[in-house]
């Protein structure tokens, strides 16, 4: 019998966290987390300091509807001070190495602050978002940071999603009702075009196989 989510968090022992990138995932996601027998888990968000402002409002927003904290990790004030005056407001889209350095400053970095003290990582990640995703399990375990990582919407399809929201009349970040398909910092996220995929409006500058900022990929050291 194929594992189910409660299956997998009855096993974990230890500090749970729900990373909360404002993603409809996301949403759907920590709705799973709350309906199930979890006791209690940390919901976390990095703060890149690039939000739109339409973020931070639907942050405030989830904090409501759910009634809980969404805990703010933030990157090392001095490497931000540092990246800017090397890159200014728009030197990410130079080159791939300086978007990655940007990535790694603002999300990864801090990251790996967020899971220190954690057994289990839950995400909103689906096959279904881009092609640099589509061999994600349920479960797996992330050796980068030695904690197991939980993709309990795996195997949802866009409209799987979009149903569980409405069904559960769940708060959507207001930039999709302006073409958004995927939220990430203000100058690296666009509105996607009728026809292209859910995730071309992130860096679109870049290749499809690209399209990941370090915090998802397997095998990193």
């Amino acid at each position: 019998m194929k594992p189910t989510l409660q299956n997998i968090l009855d096993k974990i022992n230890g500090t749970i966290a729900l990373s909360f990138s404002y993603q409809a995932e996301d949403v759907a996601a920590l709705h799973l987390l709350l309906q199930s027998k979890v006791p209690a888990f940390e919901v976390f968000t990095l703060d890149t300091h690039k939000f739109f402002p339409e973020t931070e409002a639907y942050h405030e927003d989830v904090e409501r509807f759910f009634h809980i904290t969404i805990k703010r990790y933030y990157p090392d004030p001095t490497e931000v001070e540092k990246l800017e005056a090397e890159l200014g407001e728009w030197g990410m889209r130079w080159s791939l190495e300086n978007r990655h350095q940007c990535c790694e400053i603002r999300k990864v970095n801090p990251l790996a602050k967020a899971l220190v003290g954690k057994s289990a990582w839950v995400t909103g990640l689906r096959q279904a978002q881009s092609i640099t995703r589509a061999d994600l399990t349920l479960l797996e375990y992330d050796e980068q940071y030695d904690l197991f990582k939980i993709n309990p919407l795996v195997l949802w399809s866009d409209a799987d999603l979009l149903e569980y929201i409405e069904a559960n009349t769940l708060p959507v970040h207001p930039l999709y009702a302006q073409g958004f398909k995927s939220i990430g910092c203000a100058p690296c996220t666009r509105a996607v075009k009728e026809g292209e995929d859910i995730r071309a409006g992130r860096w679109w500058w870049e290749n499809p196989e690209h399209k990941e900022c370090g915090l998802h990929i397997k095998g990193k050291k």
